[in-house]
């Protein structure tokens, strides 16, 4: 429950490309960790961070 209300504040706190970048990145992630046998669980989680990492890169360059 306590991930879930920090998941729903995030995306509320977020810019936009943060959030697509993160859902993405999940969505990547977990198919890459599927077809290589590492895990989708695990390559989901990798894909999000650095999916909203690169996100919040694209929202300063953007804006700046």
């Amino acid at each position: 429950m306590t991930g879930m209300i920090g998941l729903s504040m995030l995306v509320v706190m977020s810019g936009c490309a943060e959030t697509t970048g993160a859902a993405v990145g999940a969505g990547a992630g977990a198919a890459i960790g599927a077809g290589t046998g590492y895990g989708a669980g695990k390559g989901a989680l990798i894909g999000a961070g650095t999916g909203a990492v690169a996100g919040g890169v694209y929202d300063l360059v953007k804006h700046r």
